[in-house]
Parts: C-alpha cells; sequence; structure tokens
C-alpha cells in the first residue's frame, strides 16, 4: 500500500484503489491476501474484495482489500491492559 495508506489499514480500515499501490497479477476475488507496505514490511492480512481484473476499472475510493488483521491490533490490545 502507499505510505498515506499505511495508518489508515493499521487502524483496521479497508485498502481502497486509491491506497494501493502495487497488487499481485491475476489474484482471484476473495483470495486471501498480505498487505505490505512500500517498503516491503507486511502490515498485515485480508481478503481480496475485487480480482486484479476487476480493480483496473474499478473507482478510486472502491474497496481492494477487506482488512482482517494487522501488526496495529497487538499493540491497541496492550494499550487496553496497560490502562
Amino acid at each position: 500500500v502507499k505510505p498515506s495508506a499505511e495508518m489508515s489499514f493499521l487502524y483496521g480500515n479497508n485498502v481502497m484503489k486509491s491506497g494501493l499501490a502495487r497488487i499481485t497479477e491475476s489474484t482471484p476475488q476473495y483470495a486471501g491476501v498480505v498487505v505490505y507496505s512500500m517498503s516491503d514490511i507486511p502490515l498485515g492480512f485480508g481478503v481480496a474484495s475485487q480480482s486484479t481484473d476487476a480493480c483496473k476499472d474499478l473507482e478510486p475510493m472502491g474497496n481492494v482489500v477487506l482488512h482482517q488483521a494487522d501488526i496495529g491490533e497487538y499493540l491497541r490490545g496492550m494499550e487496553d491492559d496497560i490502562f
């Protein structure tokens, strides 16, 4: 994902087409995907809401990846325990 979409994903939001930097060719709809930052750091995983071909015709605000889990969830859980 693009740097502007990283924080949104880490706060539990879906990835929109406008935040997508690259996508693997021939990804089928509803496939499990790993979401990476532009510097190839894994941020979490989700489900492809559109196939690669459908993403090309999608509007910029359309969902491409449905959020399932991210690396920020552990920290958010720890915050509840500390306070």
